[in-house]
């Protein structure tokens, strides 16, 4: 991760791009976002940014449902 893309984003080199999880079981999918994870959220005003940790969202490469995961634990897919 590299800067912020405001509201708590962070650039990261492989969003767009097919990612395998090693959390959840060298699952695979697409990088989407590094952003806070809004169920551990604590701020209160809509326009803050989020004092929560940053997780890496990832999404199926055909669509369905997303998921989180640390962004320690994800590398390109090959």
């Amino acid at each position: 991760m590299t800067a912020s893309l405001g509201f708590g984003h962070q650039a990261h080199p492989l969003i767009g791009c097919l990612v395998v999880d090693h959390a959840h079981g060298d699952r695979v999918g697409v990088l989407r976002a590094v952003a806070p994870d809004l169920k551990v959220n604590s701020y209160s005003l809509p326009v803050m940014v989020p004092n929560a940790p940053l997780v890496a969202w990832l999404a199926p490469e055909k669509g369905g449902r997303e998921w989180t995961t640390s962004p320690d634990e994800i590398e390109a897919a090959r």
